[in-house]
């Protein structure tokens, strides 16, 4: 959720400026140009590959609280197509954080775990569904994280395959975290980001990724199983149709089925199906951003801690007036973006960084985020 220009003369001047922090108009826009370039022809093909193959050709969504709002407040047409693609069966949805927030990195896991029940129940009143397994906003984990996880009564939960927690191991087996009974299921980043990154990059020695290369590559990796898991607005978004990036995704079910030893399988399916082969021991987070894949994508210079620190402030604050407005801004307010674009990275990290962001520059995005926090507080205090 984008944010209005918000200067230091803004500050305590309007009552009621919490309603205007967010660029409705802009936010607007922008759902409905990537609805029209996504959502809807991806779902629709996703919608026909299943019916095609009988529902063998399978997958699962993580779709956040915010992202619902997006669709009912805009286009109810692309929840309703969401819809139908679980009632076909060969979809599975996975819990989240409403806010795609960064919570699960406060000192404590209330929070955390108020805006994953707040998830569950948005699920359960548009699909009547009750996600098994859990992935953290941009795939944040940890020791922590996990044994929270395993308490609210997930069998599994999502995170990146990294060589930080897998060393010589390899991504492509159901692993558990040390001392918790949850199953993790690695992303694998290699072939997920053959996909989500290098697709249209004609450097790339890959180049040009077609569907039965894709399937043959797949079908020579060992392990159990390979997860793929993408931002969705890789499908028409950040791969333009004109890549191909749709007859890709169109040719790639019969592909795979083609090879006797591959299938697809829904999240659930896949902890029901392996056991778990070793033990992963996480203290300190990471996430799959970025190549550091680390929580340093939000949290990497003073500028972003000095804004996490007064947003953690005002909450505490905020929780004990009971006020249900504020606290709903303030967890609008929470969403990761607003950190990621405050972020000074440079290189390849940087590019991707500023082709999200809607500032001029990091600098711009933290004096604008901090001055409407600096407004919140005072409607706080």
């Amino acid at each position: 959720m984008r944010l209005n220009r918000f200067s230091v003369f803004n500050i305590h001047a309007d009552p009621a400026s919490h309603s205007n922090y967010f660029n409705q108009k802009l936010n607007h826009e922008i759902f409905e140009k990537v609805a029209k370039k996504c959502y809807i022809p991806t779902n629709n093909l996703l919608l026909n590959l299943i019916n095609e193959f009988d529902g063998k050709f399978r997958l699962s969504f993580s779709i956040t609280g915010t992202f619902v709002e997006y669709c009912e407040q805009y286009m109810p047409s692309v929840i309703d197509s969401f819809k139908e693609l679980f009632s076909t069966g060969a979809v599975d949805l996975i819990e989240e954080t409403y806010f795609h927030s960064l919570s699960s990195l406060y000192d404590d896991l209330d929070e955390f775990e108020e805006q994953v029940k707040m998830h569950r129940e948005m699920i359960k009143r548009i699909f009547n569904y009750e996600p098994r397994i859990f992935r953290n906003t941009e795939a944040i984990y940890d020791n922590r994280i996990a044994k929270k996880v395993e308490e609210m009564g997930f069998k599994g939960i999502i995170t990146e395959g990294t060589e930080k927690i897998l060393h010589w191991r390899s991504p492509n087996f159901l692993y558990k975290p040390i001392n918790t009974n949850l199953k993790i299921l690695l992303r694998n980043y290699s072939l997920s980001d053959d996909v989500g990154f290098r697709f249209s990059a004609n450097n790339w020695p890959g180049y040009p990724l077609t569907a039965d290369k894709y399937a043959g590559w797949m079908s020579q990796v060992e392990g159990d199983l390979v997860n793929l898991f993408m931002d969705y607005e890789t499908f028409g978004e950040h791969q333009w149709i004109e890549t191909g990036i749709f007859d890709f995704l169109g040719h790639l079910p019969g592909e795979v089925l083609k090879h006797e030893h591959l299938d697809f399988v829904k999240v659930s399916e896949a902890i029901d199906r392996y056991n778990a082969v070793g033990e992963i021991d996480v203290p300190w987070a990471i996430s799959w951003a970025d190549e550091d894949r680390d929580v340093s994508t939000w949290l990497g210079n003073d500028m972003q801690v000095a804004c996490f620190n007064e947003l953690k402030n005002i909450g505490r604050k905020l929780k004990e007036t009971g006020n249900n407005d504020l606290i709903n801004t303030w967890r609008r307010l929470q969403t990761s973006d607003h950190l990621y674009y405050v972020s000074t990275k440079g290189l390849k990290d940087g590019d991707v960084h500023a082709y999200f962001s809607h500032y001029d520059s990091p600098y711009d995005g933290f004096i604008n985020y901090m001055n409407i926090l600096q407004d919140l507080k005072e409607k706080v205090i």
